[in-house]
């Protein structure tokens, strides 16, 4: 095993620590389903302004086994932590009051046509685990929930979740959305509920969202779905159109470095550059001609010769909200006392997109020196654009840095900060054989700051793939 990797977790792992420290009543069904981490490959925070991104399933993954048990209790066990009861009446609270709402389409949740009740419905969930100590537990209620909402899910008894995962948290490698898609896969086999992967992966943003107050973008939600072993999961974030995959060329490979430094989908960095993103958007199709879907699918040239004059470099959000109200974006808010880097933020996923497309042509292409020092750079330039908008930082960037000086003649070629930013993973390519490489680059981040690095280094399917099994144990 590499230095930092993961330990093992396998169906047969799970079923057996199942058995052994007693999660589930034996003899009783249970219906498991397996969803694997991410690696952004390149994208990341694009998602939501329409971009296309590549993303890369990775090795280590989430189980979660659903159980019908007696009573009214949610259980939740999360190997590892304390485990966590509600009552069910009190989970569903008013959300069974707003069957018969009006139907129509939210484009911000993917494209779903679904039941929307007022705001405070989710709102209500969303409170009920704001407390720090309990808000681990809304990524495993919240698919429920969302079932319960969108698709009719009702039950007779109680319900057991049991979690198991060495998908690491805070390192940007989408710990939530892989125990968000595994969870709602197994809950929809343990209940007989036919769902649509698409579908799936919509609603688990949705919960994100919405219950866990993440704003999260669909990418994640996505690749745990429908990633493909060993190759990049291409998605035209419009809202969620799937592309045909990308296959990494035999010569090259793809590693993440662990930072150390804890990355938060919902930290104020983050939620700051969407608001951002989304206030410039505003302002320019206030002030210009631009396309009324996507900012992403604004040219960089037709962004810098007419467009980025019409914004300010800098806007309070006091000054925004009175002159232009609000932005389209129903999962942040503007903050009058804020000050926010409007330019930046609206040029990144502009250019990011271009990127993006660059790299996806590079990849298809021939494969020589010239392709792979371009992808690098493409990988170099958006790591400097996430810093640009604020999401950088101090251990990301050296690790980047450890990486160019390693450099393509020991078979490192680019790297990237990864997902929301902020800390978090770094994205590296390189050649296959540049493991040692790779190994140094961690050696020399450990003797800096003296954080250990884990590297994910290995890939696997997704749920759709994996699917969901009845097991009686």
């Amino acid at each position: 095993m590499e230095r930092g990797t993961a330990t093992a977790l396998t169906l047969d792992t799970f079923l057996e620590t199942l058995r052994s420290q007693a999660l589930v009543e034996r003899g009783a069904r249970i219906a498991v389903a397996r969803a694997p981490g991410r690696l952004d490959v390149m994208g990341g925070i694009a998602d939501y302004s329409g971009s296309l991104v590549l993303q890369r399933p990775i090795a280590e993954a989430t189980f979660a086994a659903v159980q019908r048990i007696d009573g009214d209790l949610l259980e939740i066990i999360s190997v590892g932590r304390p485990p966590y009861a509600i009552a069910l009446d009190r989970l569903r609270g008013p959300l069974d009051t707003a069957r018969g709402e009006e139907r129509n389409v939210d484009r911000s949740g993917g494209g779903l046509d679904i039941a929307r009740g007022p705001a405070d419905l989710y709102a209500d969930a969303r409170a009920r685990f704001s407390r720090v100590e309990e808000q681990w537990a809304s990524y495993v209620a919240g698919p429920l929930l969302v079932l319960m909402r969108e698709r009719g899910l009702t039950f007779s008894g109680g319900v057991r979740i049991v979690i198991a995962s060495n998908v690491p948290e805070g390192k940007g490698v989408s710990s939530s959305a892989a125990l968000e898609t595994a969870v709602m896969r197994a809950s929809c086999e343990a209940f007989d509920l036919a769902m649509a992967a698409h579908d799936l992966a919509l609603l688990c943003q949705r919960s994100e969202n919405l219950i866990s107050g993440a704003p999260c973008g669909v990418m994640d939600q996505m690749t745990c779905v429908f990633g493909r072993e060993d190759a990049l999961m291409a998605l035209l974030c419009q809202p969620a159109e799937l592309q045909p995959d990308v296959p990494i060329p035999s010569e090259l490979a793809l590693w993440g470095i662990d930072s150390g430094e804890r990355h938060a989908i919902g930290g104020s960095d983050y939620g700051a550059v969407r608001t951002a993103t989304f206030m410039g958007y505003r302002i320019l199709r206030a002030r210009a001609d631009v396309p009324d879907d996507y900012l992403a699918n604004v040219s960089p040239s037709q962004f810098d010769d007419a467009l980025a004059p019409l914004l300010p470099e800098e806007m309070s959000g006091d000054v925004f909200l009175r002159e232009y109200g609000s932005t389209a974006d129903p999962v942040t808010t503007v903050d009058p006392a804020r000050v926010y880097k409007v330019r930046v933020a609206t040029a990144h996923p502009i250019r990011e997109h271009a990127r993006v497309r660059t790299f996806r042509r590079l990849l298809l292409g021939p494969a020589n020196e010239d392709q792979r020092r371009e992808l690098g750079d493409l990988m170099y330039q958006s790591h400097a654009s996430y810093s640009a908008c604020g999401l950088g930082s101090a251990g990301t960037d050296r690790l980047v840095d450890l990486v160019r000086q390693e450099g393509p003649g020991n078979g490192l070629y680019g790297a990237r900060i990864t997902g929301g930013g902020s800390g978090g993973t770094v994205a590296v390519l390189g050649l296959r054989d540049a493991a040692a490489a790779i190994g140094r680059v961690a050696a020399a981040y450990h003797a800096a700051i003296g954080h250990q690095p884990q590297i994910f280094s290995g890939s696997s399917p997704g749920v759709a793939s994996f699917g969901a099994r009845t097991i009686v144990l």
